[in-house]
């Protein structure tokens, strides 16, 4: 078991990232963006002068944030199909470089605006191209980590069951964010009913299939007009039953990573939620601090 994290809340700058991480002992960063640039689309000097830092830290890579197949690609735009295509294309071969094991990637926008909630020709859309990825993947001898998030396998634990059952690749593995339920809606039923999806149920439902954890916490209030405010937490804080999954995963043997997203001091769902530099920064290690002192009670109550 590790503790990594999305470094890019913590900085925009890779010094920095590398900074907030040495601070907090660990030798993992999940790498997502360096300058505001996802690291598939840094120009190639700027790709290996990054390697070179990061070498000369001694901080790996342990996971490629990728922006492949995710929310900002709806089903049916070809255009952003080819484009997951050309940023995985790259990513592969820069993983190969920073020995990196793991991809997460997505499974397109969710249709949330279909009138069915498996809707056969959106998943005649979705299943061929993801099971497309997963092989580019696996031939490249890297696996495809599916997260639940706005796409079609986050539209429900549901979904990500069929998408696991379509695609049908042992290369294909999930990424469970634990945060990301909390804030999504249950589209099981194919329509918006205001109920939200529930963390526990939805990792009770796919665990066996989960070989990285993202660690996320919040909660949604209303005000009196019935409009949303999304509130994110430290972990254990939220309504994302953190410290229920993580003593599960635990107490079952789980030995995997746990990767910090705060999304506290900087939501990148959200161009405008960005706080200041040392906000950024103090809330990210301390965030990291809270969730070990987390992993470290669990674990003393199950006496490991």
């Amino acid at each position: 078991m590790f503790f990594t994290g999305f470094a890019d809340e913590a900085s925009v700058s890779l010094d920095g990232q590398i900074k907030a991480t040495l601070k907090l002992g660990w030798k993992f960063i999940e790498s997502r963006s360096i300058d505001n640039v996802n690291i598939h689309d840094l120009p190639e000097d700027q790709f290996e002068i990054a390697c070179g830092k990061l070498a000369d830290a001694g901080i790996s890579v342990n996971c490629f944030g990728s922006t492949v197949a995710n929310w900002q690609r709806p089903v049916f735009d070809e255009s952003g199909w080819e484009l997951s295509c050309e940023q995985l294309k790259r990513a592969l071969k820069r993983m190969q470089k920073l020995n990196c094991k793991i991809i997460r990637g997505m499974s397109f926008l969710g249709a949330y605006d279909r009138p069915t909630a498996f809707d056969p020709e959106v998943e005649a859309w979705v299943f061929p191209r993801v099971r497309e990825l997963v092989k580019m993947c696996a031939d490249a001898g890297v696996m495809y980590g599916h997260e639940n998030c706005r796409n079609y396998g986050g539209m429900s634990w549901k979904h990500t069951l069929k998408l696991i059952e379509a695609v049908n690749d042992p290369n294909f593995t999930l990424i469970y964010d634990i945060g990301n339920p909390v804030f999504n809606v249950d589209y099981s039923s194919g329509k918006d009913e205001g109920k939200h999806q529930s963390s526990w149920e939805f990792y009770s439902n796919v665990k066996e299939f989960i070989s990285y954890v993202h660690i996320k916490d919040g909660r949604v209030e209303r005000n009196e007009n019935g409009e949303k405010k999304e509130i994110f937490t430290f972990p254990g804080e939220g309504n994302g039953f953190v410290k229920e999954i993580v003593t599960d995963l635990i107490s079952n043997g789980y030995d995997g990573g746990f990767s910090i997203e705060p999304h506290m001091g900087a939501v990148f769902h959200d161009a405008s939620a960005v706080s200041s530099d040392e906000y950024r920064f103090d809330n990210y290690v301390e965030y990291g601090k809270r969730f070990e002192q987390l992993v470290a009670d669990v674990k003393n109550k199950l006496g490991k």
